[in-house]
């Protein structure tokens, strides 16, 4: 079969897994398990890098280790909120248009990103020091804090989520440099998706 499968990408096809079940239960009106699924999918790609530094990786796995953990946040980051937000939000045309601004400027920040992270891995050694513009990622953190904030104040998520979808999405895309934490680790050795 095509593709890597050793356990340095374990996390990121769980976290993936994770997203789906949270697309899959919030169609099904559970927005709630939905919200869960966009935190464990955070947990999973915080985590991924960790495990895939301890081995050493190919060039190739490398460059697919940047790819997949990509299209991964895409689905994690850009699809499950919208989903969230489409079934939250009653429909109409500020919120279509908000979640297909926000859908896209996920895409555009993600493939920025493994092209400019592909160069930066041919010219520098090490971990990265700095992002251009807010990491999909944070995702995980902004949407599951709002949504909970909403539920306690009583806030009507239609208030909220439009806005904070449109917010974040300008954010992804904006000539900004935000400062990677270095939380648990350095990534060493696979060249890995925004974290």
């Amino acid at each position: 079969m095509i593709g890597i499968y050793n356990y340095t990408v374990i996390l990121t096809y769980l976290g993936m897994g994770a997203a789906f079940a949270g697309i899959s239960w919030t169609i099904d009106g559970r927005s709630g398990m939905g919200v869960i699924c966009l935190l464990v999918a955070g947990l999973c790609d915080m985590f991924d890098g960790a495990v895939a530094s301890t081995r050493e990786c190919s060039e190739e796995e490398k460059r697919f280790g940047i790819q997949i953990d990509s299209l991964s946040d895409l689905i994690s980051f850009g699809v499950l909120p919208v989903i969230i937000a489409c079934r939250e939000v009653p429909y109409n045309k500020m919120v279509a248009t908000t979640s297909g601004m926000y859908l896209l400027c996920a895409l555009i920040r993600l493939a920025y990103f493994n092209v400019s992270e592909e160069d930066r891995q041919r010219n520098e050694e090490g971990p990265r020091e700095y992002y251009y513009g807010l990491p999909v990622t944070t995702a995980a953190i902004i949407f599951p804090i709002s949504w909970a904030l909403a539920r306690w104040t009583r806030v009507p998520m239609r208030n909220v989520w439009p806005v904070l979808l449109l917010f974040v999405a300008v954010l992804f895309i904006a000539p900004i440099r935000v400062k990677k934490p270095h939380i648990f680790y350095k990534k060493k050795h696979r060249g890995d998706g925004e974290k």
